[in-house]
């Protein structure tokens, strides 16, 4: 499963960008080398899916910060895409509902603690804490994101699948 998603979200959008370009299309990659991040912050902001990051930067982010604030704005931005992956991965799996979103809330969460004057004074915005804190906000609760609905139901389903041809 781990195989796919990196598949997919490296390998299959990687050449997507290629193509375009290969006929004068000024495509961008839609990631930059995420595991590069050194931070929550870097890693959501600069690398991990730039289109989703711009799109909702334009739609949810830049309209409500001036009134809500960085933080907040931020924090719905990730909400939104907890809705997202939920519409996504728990409607198809018929089960798991809130646990994608449940993820993409505690990644807000991260990002709130990072960029919090405590999360300053410890240095989780850069260097090896900022990447071990990360990797922690990241990779621990993943199982809320691909939980058992969406693997039994979906994924293994795919695999036989695909395993059959």
């Amino acid at each position: 499963m781990l195989g796919l998603i990196l598949l997919l979200h490296f390998g299959t959008f990687q050449i997507i960008a290629l193509l375009w370009q290969s006929v004068g299309v000024n495509a961008e990659a839609i990631m930059s080398a995420p595991l590069r991040s050194a931070s929550l912050g870097e890693f959501w902001g600069k690398r991990w899916n730039l289109g989703f990051r711009q799109l909702s930067h334009e739609l949810i982010f830049r309209p409500l910060h001036r009134r809500l604030g960085a933080d907040a704005a931020g924090f719905l931005v990730f909400a939104v895409s907890g809705l997202i992956h939920d519409f996504v991965i728990s409607l198809p799996a018929r089960g798991g509902y809130g646990l994608p979103t449940l993820y993409f809330l505690l990644q807000g969460t991260g990002m709130t603690i990072e960029h919090s004057w405590f999360g300053k004074r410890l240095g989780l915005g850069r260097g090896g804490r900022g990447w071990s804190f990360m990797i922690v906000f990241l990779a621990a609760p993943v199982f809320l994101l691909f939980h058992p609905w969406f693997v039994m139901r979906v994924m293994l389903p795919f695999m036989h699948a695909i395993h059959a041809l």
